[in-house]
């Protein structure tokens, strides 16, 4: 019995990692309003970050519906909404 294929999370160098934790840590510290794209999700998440959890590695984003809470390796851009 053949498993199923599952596509997997595109890897991203040390770099692009880097630059997506200062954008979060930029944002967090200014209470800034975000948009998330997410790796899997057709949906961005937007809302302001409430924590960075560096023991489980997600994200605490305070969203409309509640706290989302997005596993850092999972998100692949971070973007401010433009009203």
């Amino acid at each position: 019995m053949a498993k199923a294929k599952v596509p997997k999370r595109p890897t991203r160098d040390e770099f692009v990692l880097e630059e997506i934790g200062n954008q979060l840590s930029e944002a967090y510290q200014e209470k800034s309003v975000i948009l998330l794209s997410v790796w899997g999700r057709e949906e961005p998440v937007q809302g302001h970050i409430s924590k960075m959890d560096s023991r489980t590695g997600k994200v605490h984003v305070e969203t409309a519906e509640g706290t989302d809470k997005v596993p850092f390796m999972d998100i692949m851009s971070v973007n401010y909404p433009r009203y």
